[in-house]
């Protein structure tokens, strides 16, 4: 579904804008969610689905999509939320494909596609989440026509939370170089700085985090200026997210490879968004590499490839 006119570099991405509606007292009220286009490959009335027993109330069951085999999960239930009784008229059911897994979100809306600026999408650890939905679950916020708010939710975080998905983190880095230097890390997710900084220790690293674009630009003005044009012989490797507030990780990579400074050190991408265009505008940006989020033996190998070839 994403819009193949999206520019490297422009720092936009693309949302579905979707609703999930609550009734409270007789009262209906309205949560705005979003999820980046690039991970959602389609939305659909809701199928028949075969219910899975012993599972939450929030798994509606699985169906088969084309010969895979999908589990859904209402999202209303999820969060705890009672919906109007009429809601099943214009509920859908957003395919989503992210760490090369195809999972099912029913959401009583599918409004429109947004798209928004990096910049204007702000951390939401200032606002109060609703229902059981922890500030972790969210991963930023925009504010939208009549100052409504949209909320991007982290679905990555919610699956994973389910089981549906766990992140490969144990595998050899014994048959890998031990290297030394640093390693730059980005990424607005504490849980993915962790498992990215775990591994790059193992393969001897010392690593520099920032939380998105912006703040691993400030980074690299601060090695610089302790290392000056020594800098690219310090700091071995970047690793990049691409869905960052401020400043996402393509606009980052093409700052970057504009600024002499830093053209030489490498990037790999490493994301949860698993399509093949944003594979694309990776390499576009400047990337040395893209890695759909999290598989240890295919990061170990490729960071010591692209490591090795830019010692020589």
């Amino acid at each position: 579904m994403a819009d193949n006119s999206l520019k490297v570099g422009s720092n936009e991405m693309e949302l579905v804008d979707f609703r999930i509606l609550k009734e409270e007292d007789g009262a209906i009220y309205e949560g705005i969610y979003g999820i980046n286009v690039s991970k959602v490959r389609e939305i659909i009335r809701i199928p028949n689905l075969t219910e899975l027993p012993g599972t939450p109330n929030f798994i509606e069951g699985i169906f088969d999509l084309r010969n895979v085999v999908i589990p859904v999960v209402n999202l209303a239930k999820w969060m705890g939320i009672t919906p109007p009784a009429s809601i099943e008229k214009t509920s859908r059911v957003i395919i989503t494909e992210f760490n090369n897994v195809l999972i099912g979100f029913v959401v009583h809306e599918a409004k429109r596609i947004r798209r928004i600026n990096w910049n204007d999408i702000e951390p939401a650890t200032f606002i109060s989440s609703p229902a059981n939905v922890d500030g972790g679950k969210i991963t930023g916020v925009t504010k939208i026509e009549n100052d409504n708010v949209l909320l991007i939710l982290d679905l990555e975080s919610i699956v994973q939370e389910l089981g549906l998905y766990k992140p490969d983190v144990d595998g050899s880095v014994e048959s890998y170089d031990d290297f030394s230097g640093l390693a730059l890390i980005l990424d607005d997710s504490t849980t993915a700085r962790k498992i990215v900084k775990d591994a790059l220790k193992k393969m001897g690293f010392s690593v520099i985090e920032a939380n998105d674009g912006e703040e691993g630009l400030e980074k690299l003005n601060e090695l610089y200026d302790l290392y000056e044009d020594d800098i690219a012989n310090q700091l071995k490797i970047i690793i990049s997210d691409v869905e960052m507030p401020k400043i996402d990780g393509f606009h980052f990579a093409a700052k970057v490879k504009d600024d002499g400074r830093f053209d030489n050190i490498p990037i790999i991408f490493n994301s949860s968004i698993s399509d093949s265009f944003s594979e694309g505008r990776g390499k576009d940006a400047g990337g040395e590499a893209y890695l759909v989020k999290f598989q240890s033996s295919s990061f170990y190998q490729e960071v010591s490839r692209i490591v090795r070839a830019h010692m020589k």
